[in-house]
């Protein structure tokens, strides 16, 4: 059997691999190519901004026969899967703890201006949760463009402090945990260089792990968001004609039948 190009395999979630409402969330063709390459050794990494529970209920409603090996939650807490289970990666998420727990005290003090500025001048809900003291729903594309300029300007203002955003959802994050970093710290620990490694995603969270320098082989489906397609495009990777599932499917044929980058 000839040795595959890649040995990890890394994709996002929910718009990438994952279609909520589709008679099959993930396509069965992409879950037999997944399913033959673990079965060469790749192993198979979904990073995502979903938390354990979350993306175990849709992983579960998705009746696919495969489970990841790697889990990358929140876009960056790292889980290994562990027989029926996933385990922390303790000296990671701990760290990760640590360092959040010490940038949000600093950020909380800087709340309550930013809060007045975005709900006495834009439609949105912002929020707490367990990962940040600031999230954010805006109520439309355009709200969310404006609101994530000026976050963006409010963060550069604080060291370590980073704008995650999907859609129309942000939230506050360390610069050092991402789905770029916690990406490389598991391809660190399995000895898989940047060369052997392929990365997909659709969103502006996902762009942190869409790097050369992270993984060589880059793509993005149809539906990956401009600033995705043009990321990807610009690093000699692949943009598939196809949307969701099907076109990671696509762009994973293009890296198993091409030359190494």
């Amino acid at each position: 059997m000839n040795r595959v190009p890649i040995q990890v395999v890394c994709t996002d979630f929910d718009g990438t691999v994952f279609a909520e409402f589709e008679h099959h969330p993930i396509p069965p063709c992409l879950v037999e190519q997944i399913a033959q390459l673990q079965s060469q050794g790749v192993k198979w990494i979904i990073n995502t901004g979903r938390d354990l529970s979350s993306l175990m209920e849709a992983l579960g409603r998705s009746h696919i026969t495969i489970q990841p090996d790697y889990l990358v939650l929140v876009e960056r807490e790292i889980y290994v899967h562990n027989g029926s289970s996933y385990r922390s990666l303790r000296h990671w998420n701990e760290s990760c703890q640590t360092e959040h727990n010490h940038l949000f005290r600093q950020v909380r003090l800087e709340l309550p201006g930013l809060i007045t500025w975005i709900t006495n001048t834009h439609k949105a809900t912002v929020y707490e949760d367990a990962f940040s003291p600031f999230c954010l729903i805006a109520e439309s594309p355009e709200d969310a463009d404006r609101i994530h300029e000026f976050l963006e300007s409010f963060a550069s203002q604080i060291p370590c402090l980073a704008v995650v955003r999907n859609d129309v959802y942000m939230r506050f994050s360390h610069t050092s945990y991402n789905k770029g970093t916690a990406l490389s710290e598991i391809c660190e620990m399995l000895g898989v260089p940047a060369q052997e490694t392929f990365a997909v995603g659709d969103h502006y969270n996902d762009l942190p792990m869409l790097q050369r320098q992270r993984a060589a082989w880059l793509a993005a489906p149809a539906n990956a968001v401009s600033a995705v397609q043009e990321a990807v495009r610009d690093q000699d990777g692949y943009i598939s004609r196809l949307s969701l599932g099907e076109g990671v499917f696509e762009a994973l044929q293009w890296c198993l039948t091409s030359i190494r980058p």
